[in-house]
């Protein structure tokens, strides 16, 4: 056989077997998935007091990874303590004042004004007879009337000392007014609720971590005065991983929430379970760092895609592939 006819069929079996391999075996690999690119979307949240003070302490370093809950720094307490002190007094004296009002007077009071009662009762009675007595002779000149106006001045004196003690000791008897008592309930919720405050400020001079996280940034050190504005630590929320992506029109068909996918990274081999979590409602711009294959001037849909089972390999903007699977394939959306 002549060398070029050779060199002809060698080419043809060589595109032949190409061919098959396309057909065949990218079948089997997902060849007409939808393909999407976008970036790890790790969330993370910057960490401050909310209360005013001196740095005390910083317990956690750059990449340290913290649980829900720890501790990452604290304020000088000092002043904070002194202010709970002060309205645990506060709210201790308005208690004290309340009980009192409600308590009412201490028998002791009662029975002293009830011996003023009768005091006065006993001398009423005593110049009454008095009067009469001088009356009857003023009324036969046996006494002058000088000496009857003195009775009668005597006796007016003590009828009016007489109902004076007499409401003295009804109001002793009564206790405190009913508005002076809502009056006092209500100080001591104002005490209750400064106190409240107080502690709620010491508090917060621990700052804890949010939720299970890695440590990106410590912002300050240990004698910094921080404000509540102040950024303490930075932290990262790698679970659940999020990636942007970004669908055309036309694919979001294929990318309704829940459906599953595949993503993959040029750093390692691993593939990486994960289902559509969101598709924004409105359209924009696609954005320069997004890869398609339409212009960029097209405008595009946003996704939001949920890795089941992230590690440390996916880091905050690292590009990914991401294969949609068939419909068949999805799991059930998340919760």
């Amino acid at each position: 056989m002549p060398v070029p006819l050779r060199i002809l069929l060698l080419v043809l079996l060589a595109a032949g077997a190409a061919t098959g391999w396309w057909f065949f075996g990218r079948a089997g690999q997902g060849a007409d998935n939808l393909t999407l690119y976008g970036n790890i979307d790790i969330r993370e949240v910057e960490l401050a007091f909310r209360q005013p003070g001196r740095l005390e302490t910083m317990a956690s370093e750059e990449g340290a990874r913290v649980r829900q809950g720890d501790l990452l720094a604290e304020l000088d307490a000092r002043p904070y303590r002194d202010a709970l002190a002060a309205a645990d007094a506060a709210q201790a004296l308005a208690a004290a004042q309340l009980e009192k009002l409600r308590n009412g007077n201490r028998p002791q009071e009662i029975q002293r004004s009830a011996a003023e009662v009768d005091l006065f009762t006993a001398l009423e009675k005593r110049l009454a007879a008095e009067v009469k007595r001088q009356t009857e002779l003023a009324a036969t000149h046996f006494t002058s009337q000088q000496e009857l106006d003195k009775v009668l001045s005597n006796h007016d004196e003590a009828a009016s000392g007489l109902i004076m003690a007499q409401q003295s000791h009804d109001l002793l008897r009564e206790g405190a007014r009913k508005e002076d008592i809502r009056a006092a309930e209500a100080s001591l919720a104002a005490a209750e609720a400064a106190r409240a405050q107080a502690q709620t400020a010491l508090d917060d001079t621990r700052l804890l971590a949010p939720a299970d996280g890695v440590v990106l940034a410590r912002i300050l050190e240990p004698g910094s005065m921080v404000t509540p504005q102040t950024p303490v630590y930075s932290l990262a929320l790698p679970d659940p991983v999020y990636i942007r992506a970004f669908a055309a029109e036309p694919q979001l068909g294929q990318v309704a929430p829940g459906t599953a996918v595949r993503v993959t990274t040029d750093s390692s081999a691993r593939v990486y379970a994960g289902v559509v979590g969101f598709v924004s409602p409105r359209a924009e711009f696609t954005p320069k760092s997004v890869e398609t294959t339409t212009l960029r001037t097209d405008l595009v849909y946003r996704l939001r895609i949920i890795v089941t089972e992230g590690d440390e390999e996916l880091r905050q903007g690292m590009p990914v592939t991401i294969e949609v699977l068939p419909a068949s394939s999805a799991p059930a959306p998340p919760g």
